[in-house]
C-alpha cells in the first residue's frame, strides 16, 4: 500500500518520499498491516479556495483524502505533487521551512487526520 511521506530533511526543507506499507495475508479477512498506535482522529472539510502558505504539520499524522477536490503540496525545492480522493500522506515535517497547500478544484475536500503523537 503506497503512502507519500512529507518530512523535514537535514537541509531544514520539506521533502516527499514514497513509502510502502507492508500488508500481510490474513486469509478470509484480507491483507492487514501491523498495528500502528494513534492518538486521535480529526475530520476535516476544506473549501475550494484553500491556499495555506508556508507551514509545518502540527504533529505527525496520516492524512486520508476521502472525497471532493484535490490538493497541491509544494516543498522547499519547488517540487509540487497533487493528491486526490483515495490518496494517503504521512505528514512529518513538523520543523523547518514546511510546505504550501493549495486547493486545485472547485469542490470542497473531505479528509481525515489520524494523529500519531
Amino acid at each position: 500500500m503506497k503512502v507519500t511521506r512529507l518530512y523535514t530533511g537535514s537541509d531544514q526543507q520539506s521533502h516527499f518520499e514514497d513509502i510502502e506499507i507492508t500488508l500481510n495475508d490474513h486469509g478470509e479477512i484480507g491483507k492487514l498491516s501491523e498495528l500502528e498506535s494513534a492518538s486521535g482522529i480529526i475530520f476535516r472539510e476544506t473549501t475550494s479556495d484553500y491556499d495555506f502558505d508556508w507551514h509545518n504539520a502540527p504533529r505527525r499524522q496520516y492524512i486520508l483524502i476521502l472525497s471532493g477536490g484535490g490538493v497541491e503540496i509544494e516543498v522547499g525545492d519547488g517540487t509540487k505533487r497533487r493528491f486526490h480522493a483515495g490518496d494517503m500522506l504521512l505528514a512529518e515535517d513538523t520543523t523547518g521551512q514546511g510546505h504550501i497547500s493549495r486547493a486545485i478544484s472547485e469542490e470542497p475536500r473531505v479528509s481525515i487526520f489520524v494523529t500519531l503523537d
